[in-house]
């Protein structure tokens, strides 16, 4: 015996709507950029280990601003260093831009950070005897870009954050606000997945540390740029979105998340 199936009928108007919304929904998902999962670091002090990281669980959505802040001890650098692939960890995993951390060897790390991590750090480890253009571009020298365009995108990094009148100065020849600046252009010019700063206005005045913080918001607000700063600084934790606290290794409180 056969049996018909009913007809369904026509899709009505609302229907077409609330499916357009929901295709709209699912296309709006986004995979986080940083994924950690029971991270843990013990460190040999002494003979003596040292627990770093105890099993942090943490997850970092494309567009954050993120601190993670704590006193000297707290694990934030650590943890800081084991998304950017820096330091290694002894349990969990660690996801950057989709891909395991855990799973690379020394080589493949280099090449994720040379390509989609671009890093900030309090000691702004520029080349002393390249002028700023040249210490913006090196970095695109290593990634194999042509000449012309390491020039032009150099030029338009530094000009983004008010160094095109001093692209031809050496580091010594720049305060220290200006060179904080050139390590900046230099970590961003790669467009990269995340941007990680290490105590970045930790040499800096209140002045030179707010100038270098609003460009780091407008890179976030107006790129969209995922950043994440590890530090202890409660001016920098004022501009970022999301403060995740950490204390003895572990995340003890975590403000205005959005995973």
């Amino acid at each position: 015996m056969t049996h018909s199936v009913p007809n369904a009928g026509p899709v009505s108007s609302g229907q077409e709507s609330s499916v357009q919304e929901s295709s709209q929904k699912d296309s709006l998902v986004k995979t986080p950029v940083v994924v950690c999962r029971g991270v843990k670091r013990i460190y040999q002090q002494d003979s003596v280990p040292v627990h770093a990281l105890r099993g942090v669980d943490l997850e970092i959505q494309e567009g954050e601003f993120v601190s993670l802040a704590g006193p000297s001890g707290s694990g934030k650098s650590t943890l800081l260093n084991s998304i950017g692939g820096l330091d290694g960890f002894d349990a969990g995993t660690v996801t950057v831009g989709g891909t395991d951390l855990g799973a690379l060897n020394s080589a493949e790390l280099a090449e994720l950070r040379l390509h989609k991590i671009g890093f900030v750090f309090q000691a702004y480890n520029l080349i002393p005897v390249l002028s700023a253009q040249e210490n913006v571009e090196f970095i695109l020298q290593l990634q194999g870009v042509p000449s012309q365009q390491r020039r032009e995108r150099a030029t338009e990094a530094l000009a983004s954050l008010g160094l095109g009148d001093l692209a031809h100065r050496r580091p010594g020849e720049l305060s220290g606000g200006q060179q904080q600046r050139v390590a900046t252009a230099r970590a961003i010019v790669t467009k990269p997945v995340l941007l990680l700063a290490d105590e970045p206005t930790a040499n800096l005045d209140s002045k030179t540390t707010s100038e270098l913080l609003e460009v780091l918001q407008q890179l976030n607000q107006q790129q969209g740029m995922t950043i994440v700063t590890a530090t202890h600084d409660p001016i920098v934790m004022g501009f970022t979105s999301r403060q995740v606290a950490m204390l003895d290794g572990e995340i003890h409180q975590d403000t205005g998340s959005t995973g």
